[in-house]
């Protein structure tokens, strides 16, 4: 019987990355979270979001109860058979990110603006809600 030597880091890894498998099928593909920066100044919770190549029309934001969601979509282009892609790497599909804020924010305030690709999401800030404290009364008997 002849013994085979076994290469893991040449002949597996290959016929692993040759495989068709490798390549997602499903219509829907869900981007990897983008990075985002959140910052208080004196009145202001700041969230800076990274969306390149992001319509920002697209783009859904909602504060509700201190918590900070961002979500969208990045449209999906047909593939073009006339190109010959080599390779794909630029992923299309929807993302999501959500985010407590460090402070109560003023929910009906927040204002957004896009540029170079950065959302910034500035949010006024709200004075805490005081804690009410009230005193028991002990009847005795």
């Amino acid at each position: 019987m002849a013994i085979i030597p076994w290469r893991p880091l040449s002949d597996d890894l290959d016929r692993f990355f040759e495989e068709d498998w490798l390549l997602p099928t499903f219509s829907s593909i869900r981007i990897p979270e983008p990075a985002m920066d959140v910052y208080e100044t004196d009145k202001e919770v700041i969230a800076e979001v990274n969306l390149p190549g992001i319509d920002p029309e697209k783009v859904e934001i909602s504060v509700k109860d201190q918590i900070l969601r961002v979500s969208g979509r990045s449209e999906e282009k047909k593939e073009e058979k006339e190109k010959g892609y080599w390779r794909r790497e630029i992923k299309k599909g929807s993302f999501e990110r959500m985010v407590r804020l460090p402070s109560p924010v003023k929910e009906d305030k927040v204002d957004a603006t896009y540029e170079k690709g950065v959302l910034k999401i500035v949010m006024p800030k709200t004075e805490m809600k005081k804690e009410k404290s009230i005193k028991i009364k002990v009847k005795s008997k």
